[in-house]
C-alpha cells in the first residue's frame, strides 16, 4: 500500500523559505476552476475512487479543471492510497510534480513523479507507468541530469512499443518523450539529431491532431536550426509554430516563437524590427510569471538597443534583465547579461567596464561547465552503482529460485523414493543428494566470489574516476569512449556470471574491454594482442565464464606495474593435442621471483585471490569432462639468465 503523501517542508535548494512560501499561495490560487468546496470535492474524490477508473483520460475528464490545485491534488493523491486506487493515485502525484516541476522545484518535482510511477508499477498500469516515466524525462532534463532523463524517456518509448493498441494519452506521452529525447540532443548540441525527433514527434502529433504538441515542436525544430545559423529555416519553423499556436492559444508558444523570431531579426540586423515583437511579448511574459522567459526578454531588448545606439536604453532593460537573473539565480541568463553589457560599454569605448562584464560573463560561464560537469558525473555513478547493485540482486533471485526449485524436487524425489525403497536405500539416497546440495553450494560461492572479484569496488572506482578526468579536462570524445567501454564491460561481466560457459569469443571480447579500461591508468603503454591459430572457431569453442581475466589482472599488477620501458601482455589460442584448446598469457614483466620480494616491501599488498578462486572453478569443471583442466606456469628468462617475464598456459579440455 502507497504512504499517505507529504510535501516536504525542508528548503529547496534553489529558493530561500520566503520564495516557497510566495510560490505556494500561487499554486493554490492558480486556478480559478479550483475554487470547490472542500465538501463539493471530497463528494467527487469518493465517486471516483468507487468507480475506480484505469485510465488517463477517465480521470482527467473529471479533474482537469482542477489539477493545478496542489491541496485538492494532494488530498485526492492521499484519499487515493488510502483506498489502494493506485491509477488515481499516480495521477494527482504526477500532476503535483508538474506543478513543481514548472516553478523549479525540481527535486520535489522528481520524488512526486517517483512516486507516481511506484504506484503505477504496483498496478501494472502501463499506460501511467509511460506517463509518469515521460514527466521524470522532462525533470531531469531541465537539472541536466542528461542519462537519467534518456534513460527514462527510453523506457517509456520502449514500454509504448509493446503494447498492441495504445490508447490516445498512451500516444502522447510517446510523443513527450520522443521531443524529451530531442531536447536531450539539443542540450549536448547535437542538432541534427534533435530536429530528427522532433519531426519524428511531428508525425506522430500529426496522427494524432494533437496541435498542441505540433506547435511545440516547430518551434523546438527552430531553435535548433537558429543555433545552426539557418535563420531563413528558423523562422519558417518559428512561422509555422505560431500558425497552429492560434488554433490553440497557447501563451508560452506564443511568447516562445516570437522571441524566436525577433531574436532571429537580430542576428539579421533588423533591430527596430525585432524591438518591437520583444517589448509586444514582454507583457504576456510578466503575466505568465516565468522568470526565465522574463529575463531573457529584458535581456534581447536591450541587446536590441544596443543595435540601434539605444544605450541608455539598453542599459537599463539589460540590468532589469540581470537583476531577474541574479534573483532567481538563472545562471545562463546572468552569463548573457554580463557579455551584453560587456559590448554595451566596449560601443562606448569604456573599456575597463567593458572587461570587468567580459570577466564576469567568463566567470558564469565556466561555473555553469563545472556544474554540469559535476551533475553529469554524479548522475552516471549514481546510475551505474544501482545497476550494479539491481543487477547483482537479479542474479542472485535467480540463483536462488534455482536451488529452490531444486530442493522441491528433491523433496518429492524423497517422498517417491520413501514408498518405492527400503529405510536404508532411503538413508543412502538422502546422503547423496545433501553431497549433492554442498557441491552447488560451494559452486555458488565460487561463482558469487567470482563475481566480486570481476566487479570489485576498487576496479570500479578507478575506472569511473579516470572517465571523470576526462570530463573535466573536457575530452568528451575519450569520456564518452571509455564510458561506452565500461559500461559495456559491466553489462558482458554481469550477463557472463549467470551462464556455466560461454563462447570463447565472448570471453575474448570482455578482456579486450578490461584491458581497454585499465590501460587508461597505465596511459595507454601496455601492447596487448590476441592470437587465434588457424582453424580455431572462437565462436564454437566453450570455455568456462569469466576465467582469464584474473590472469591478465596479476600479469598487470604484480608483472607490468613495476617495470620500465616497454610492456606488453600475447593473449595466444592454440591445439597442442587432441581433446585440447591451450591459453597462453605471456607479459614481459619482472618475473614472479622480482614481483614476490616487491610485493613483500609494500605496505598495501594485493592478493590474487581471482586466481585461487579461478582454480577453484576449473577443479569444480573438471568432474564433467573426461580430461582435466590444467594450469602451468612458466618463468620466462633472457640470455643472460635474467627474469624477463612469465608465461601462464591454461589446457582447456574441450568436447
Amino acid at each position: 500500500m502507497l504512504k499517505r503523501f507529504k510535501i516536504p517542508h525542508s528548503p529547496s535548494v534553489f529558493l530561500n523559505y520566503s520564495f516557497l512560501f510566495c510560490v505556494s499561495i500561487i499554486l493554490f490560487l492558480n486556478d480559478a476552476n479550483a475554487q470547490l468546496s472542500g465538501k463539493s470535492f471530497k463528494e467527487t474524490t469518493e465517486n471516483l475512487i468507487s468507480k475506480a477508473p484505469e485510465t488517463y483520460n477517465d480521470l482527467d475528464i473529471v479533474l482537469n479543471p482542477i489539477r493545478r490545485d496542489t491541496s485538492l491534488m494532494r488530498y485526492f493523491a492521499n484519499a487515493s492510497a488510502k483506498e489502494n486506487f493506485y491509477p488515481g493515485a499516480s495521477y494527482a502525484l504526477n500532476q503535483l510534480g508538474i506543478s513543481y516541476r514548472d516553478y523549479a522545484l525540481y527535486n520535489k518535482a522528481i520524488r512526486l513523479h517517483q512516486m507516481a510511477l511506484e504506484a503505477a508499477e504496483v498496478n501494472d498500469n502501463t499506460e501511467f507507468e509511460i506517463y509518469s516515466l515521460s514527466m521524470l524525462s522532462a525533470v531531469y532534463r531541465r537539472t541536466e541530469a542528461i542519462p537519467s532523463a534518456l534513460d527514462c524517456a527510453q523506457k517509456a518509448i520502449g514500454l509504448a512499443e509493446y503494447l498492441e493498441h495504445p490508447n490516445e494519452d498512451t500516444k502522447r506521452s510517446l510523443n513527450f518523450s520522443l521531443n524529451s529525447i530531442g531536447h536531450i540532443y539539443r542540450t549536448l548540441g547535437q542538432y541534427d539529431l534533435a530536429i530528427a525527433n522532433f519531426r519524428k514527434s511531428i508525425v506522430l502529433e500529426a496522427e494524432l491532431g494533437n496541435t498542441l504538441g505540433l506547435a511545440m515542436n516547430y518551434k523546438d525544430i527552430g531553435e535548433c536550426l537558429e543555433a545552426e545559423s539557418k535563420l531563413e529555416e528558423a523562422l519558417q519553423n518559428y512561422e509555422k509554430s505560431l500558425v497552429f499556436n492560434e488554433k490553440i492559444g497557447s501563451n508560452r508558444i506564443n511568447i516562445l516563437s516570437n522571441l524566436g523570431i525577433a531574436h532571429v531579426y537580430v542576428h539579421q540586423g533588423k533591430s527596430k524590427e525585432a524591438l518591437q515583437i520583444f517589448k509586444s511579448i514582454l507583457g504576456a511574459s510578466e503575466e505568465l510569471g516565468d522568470m526565465k522567459i522574463i529575463s531573457e526578454i529584458y535581456l534581447n531588448i536591450g541587446w536590441a538597443q544596443i543595435q540601434n545606439n539605444q544605450f541608455e536604453e539598453a542599459q537599463r532593460n539589460l540590468n532589469k534583465g540581470l537583476e531577474i537573473a541574479e534573483k532567481y539565480n538563472l545562471l545562463s541568463e546572468m552569463e548573457e547579461a554580463y557579455s551584453f553589457l560587456s559590448d554595451l560599454w566596449e560601443n562606448q569605448d569604456d573599456f575597463k567596464k567593458s572587461k570587468e562584464f567580459f570577466i564576469k560573463a567568463e566567470n558564469v560561464e565556466e561555473k555553469i561547465s563545472n556544474d554540469r560537469n559535476k551533475l553529469y558525473v554524479a548522475d552516471m555513478i549514481s546510475r551505474s552503482e544501482e545497476d550494479n547493485k539491481n543487477a547483482r540482486i537479479e542474479v542472485l533471485a535467480k540463483e536462488n529460485e534455482i536451488i529452490n526449485l531444486k530442493l522441491r524436487r528433491n523433496q518429492n524425489t524423497l517422498l517417491i523414493s520413501a514408498l518405492l525403497l527400503a529405510l536404508f536405500t532411503l538413508m543412502l539416497y538422502i546422503l547423496y543428494r545433501q553431497n549433492q546440495l554442498k557441491s552447488d553450494k560451494k559452486m555458488l560461492t565460487l561463482e558469487q566470489s567470482m563475481l566480486r572479484s570481476q566487479m570489485n569496488p576498487h576496479f570500479l572506482f578507478n575506472s569511473l574516476n579516470s572517465i571523470k578526468l576526462y570530463i573535466i579536462n573536457n575530452e568528451k570524445k575519450n569520456a564518452v569512449h571509455y564510458l561506452n567501454k565500461f559500461s559495456k564491460l559491466v553489462r558482458k561481466i554481469l550477463e557472463a556470471s549467470s551462464l556455466r560457459e560461454i563462447p570463447l569469443a565472448e570471453e575474448l571480447e570482455t578482456v579486450e574491454l578490461y584491458m581497454t579500461i585499465e590501460n587508461i591508468r597505465f596511459s595507454n603503454e601496455i601492447q596487448f594482442k590476441i592470437n587465434i591459430d588457424e582453424g580455431i572457431d572462437p565462436h564454437i569453442v566453450k570455455v568456462p565464464s569469466l576465467i582469464l581475466q584474473p590472469f591478465l589482472e596479476n600479469a598487470l599488477w604484480h608483472g607490468l606495474s613495476s617495470k620500465d620501458g616497454d610492456k606488453s601482455i600475447l593473449l595466444h589460442i592454440s591445439r597442442r593435442k587432441k581433446g585440447y584448446i591451450d591459453i597462453s598469457i605471456t607479459d614481459n614483466g619482472v618475473g614472479r621471483e622480482v614481483a614476490e620480494k616487491l610485493k613483500q616491501s609494500k605496505v598495501l599488498k594485493r592478493k590474487s585471490v581471482g586466481i585461487n578462486i579461478t582454480k577453484e572453478r576449473l577443479a569444480n569443471f573438471s568432474k564433467d569432462y573426461q580430461n582435466k583442466f590444467e594450469i602451468e606456469i612458466v618463468d620466462l628468462f633472457d640470455k643472460q639468465d635474467t627474469a624477463c617475464g612469465t608465461k601462464v598456459i591454461l589446457h582447456i579440455p574441450i568436447i
